[in-house]
């Protein structure tokens, strides 16, 4: 029971800021962008796909946010293990930190870095209908971008991230593996609390 108080203790400190302001507690980040496989699709191959995400963050220390979101990416694939001019949607959950450091004191922007897990899963398309899906698994991502003040407290956040998931796909009497890796590149839109 100890050690329960003593690791709840802890997690509640990572939600609380380090330092107690009355601005830039917290936030919201909209982006939309590219995405770019970088893996080939058992049986074919993935086309440039997009997808767009929405985000809170929290922040718990000077420069680092806690954030936690949902998104969606889509491709097409002109031939694949699934048939032909089928669509592979991934869809699910991104959770990880954020640091957020100024380029200058007083400057209107900064340099971002991510890194976190995804909780995601894949879904085949064929004329929209879903044909099979994977079921929600765990990946990851990893990015950097800028967070350049527009007006207030609204700022633009272009950047590029390396996502991957790996699922198991049932189509058929067969299971594929499918290994999602790609880089998305983005532009967004967010504002601080």
């Amino acid at each position: 029971m100890r050690y329960i108080r003593a690791a709840a203790l802890i997690g509640a400190s990572l939600l609380l800021p380090a330092t107690l302001q009355a601005q830039d507690r917290w936030g919201f980040d909209l982006r939309a962008g590219a995405a770019v496989p970088v893996s080939e699709l058992s049986g074919g191959d993935f086309d440039t796909g997009f997808g767009f995400e929405g985000t809170l963050m929290v922040r718990t220390m000077e420069h680092v946010f806690v954030y936690g979101g949902w998104d969606w990416h889509r491709f097409t694939s002109e031939q694949s293990f699934a048939g032909s001019d089928v669509d592979f949607e991934e869809t699910g959950y991104a959770f990880g930190l954020l640091f957020e450091h100024p380029l200058s004191v007083g400057g209107g922007t900064a340099i971002q870095v991510r890194a976190g897990a995804t909780a995601n899963h894949i879904e085949i398309e064929d004329g929209g209908d879903v044909v099979a899906d994977s079921g929600h698994g765990l990946g990851w991502e990893a990015g950097a971008g800028l967070a350049v003040r527009i007006g207030g407290a609204w700022r633009a956040t272009p950047g590029v991230r390396f996502r991957t998931t790996s699922r198991d796909i049932e189509f058929g009497a067969t299971t594929t593996t499918v290994d999602l890796d790609y880089l998305a590149f983005e532009i967004g839109f967010s504002r601080l609390f």
